[in-house]
């Protein structure tokens, strides 16, 4: 063990550039005007517009979810706008990889080298002085002088800190792929997310067609933004109308089923909130569930639709689920949950062109929420007539896309409008 914490930290300790003390002022602001598009617009919008030259991205997600597909046609974006890209395999041989790059059509002249030695790689790397490394994956990058395996906790950290090293002072992006384990975490307890510049979490159900693209860290763009694409045989496709596309299977005239706008990053999303109540079996053992939504925010409005609205809903089975997938985290969807579950409660259907945005508080208020006259001008775009909204945003709403508006100031008032 002292063997290795020796061999750690004489790996660690390699002098790098000498860097001069400087003003802020005196920065050039080159960085965001130096962005490398991908050639993917749902990547580049998750990223921020691009990658950030010297930047280290790392991309997590489950076995099988798409994570080297998404890289590879990345490098073909990359390649195809003239940028010298090095794809690391660490866990295909170069033939294996240019199968897959067939199948997915990818022709760019993409450098690729088969070899998980770190000190090899860096030789390579500063040799060939590319403008982009795609590493697949770090969990197969091991350091030689270390005496545990690769994937360990001590490679993990000692490959990651030499990728950093690299990019910043070669000015080099770097995307790297992390496994995700059982729990949900990138090769650990979060080992890797705190060392990186951007983590990007790749989500979605094998067994289904939609891929979600959600950024958790980004030092260089916004962490709110998702990207959505769908998984086909020829590879990833992007989803350019992703309200529309969440709203293609929505059910005619069912009672539970209703649409919220919500903001993704920058980016309006209209999702269709389902709730449905039915009398509970288990004898005053009634069971919550929520998906896509957060459950402690449903018990919280469950407890508000009974206090201020008299709903005796104790004593049955609540399921709530934001269809397509997605992961609503703002607290601008609470109107619509209350709404579903009023709409399934009572079994009488809300209308189908109507939009309900709003933040439920404890008192039984219906707080304002931000970025309204987007979410407003993205239900106009596809149809939507007549909006529930906060009386506190509409005395300072300067468009409403001519939409019917239905002010409400508390949750009594918004359930007489539904």
């Amino acid at each position: 063990m002292a063997e290795e914490l020796r061999s750690q930290a004489k790996g660690s300790t390699r002098k790098g550039t000498q860097a001069k003390a400087q003003s802020l002022s005196s920065v050039s602001d080159m960085a965001e005007s130096a962005r490398i598009s991908t050639g993917s617009i749902e990547l580049d919008r998750v990223l921020g517009g691009g990658m950030v030259p010297g930047s280290l991205v790392l991309i997590g997600g489950d076995p099988g979810i798409g994570k080297s597909t998404l890289v590879l046609q990345a490098a073909r974006g990359l390649g195809t706008a003239g940028k010298k890209v090095l794809y690391v395999a660490g866990e295909e041989s170069p033939a294996q990889l240019q199968m897959r790059a067939r199948r997915l059509g990818v022709n760019s002249d993409i450098l690729i080298l088969a070899e998980t030695d770190m000190t090899a790689i860096e030789e390579q790397v500063l040799a060939i002085r590319p403008d982009v490394v795609i590493v697949d994956s770090i969990q197969t990058v091991y350091r030689p002088e270390l005496t545990s395996a690769a994937g360990s906790v001590s490679q993990l950290k000692e490959a990651t800190a030499t990728w950093m090293r690299l990019a910043k002072n070669e000015n080099i992006a770097v995307m790297i792929i992390g496994h995700v384990t059982k729990e949900g975490q990138i090769a650990g307890p979060r080992l890797l997310e705190h060392m990186v510049d951007c983590v990007l979490y790749f989500e979605g159900d094998r067994q289904h067609l939609y891929r979600i693209l959600r950024a958790v860290k980004n030092r260089f763009g916004s962490t709110h933004e998702i990207g959505l694409f769908t998984m086909e045989t020829s590879g990833l496709k992007e989803v350019a109308n992703p309200s529309e596309w969440l709203l293609s299977q929505r059910p005619a005239n069912a009672p539970g089923s209703v649409v919220t706008a919500s903001m993704e990053g920058t980016r309006p999303l209209l999702v269709e909130i389902q709730a449905l109540v039915t009398p509970s079996r288990y004898g005053g053992n009634s069971r919550r569930m929520a998906t896509g939504v957060d459950l402690n925010r449903v018990s919280l409005i469950l407890a508000v639709l009974e206090r201020h609205i008299g709903l005796q809903i104790l004593d049955y089975d609540v399921f709530v689920n934001a269809a397509g997938g997605v992961r609503l985290l703002e607290p601008a969807v609470d109107l619509a949950v209350a709404a579903s579950l009023l709409s399934s409660f009572r079994d009488r259907p809300v209308a189908a062109d109507t939009l309900f945005v709003g933040e439920v508080g404890l008192a039984g208020e219906v707080r304002g929420v931000p970025h309204l006259e987007q979410r407003l001008h993205e239900g106009a775009r596809l149809g939507f007539k007549r909006a529930v909204v906060p009386k506190y945003n509409v005395s300072g709403l300067r468009d409403g896309a001519g939409m019917e508006l239905v002010s409400v100031s508390t949750l009594d008032q918004a359930c007489s409008a539904v």
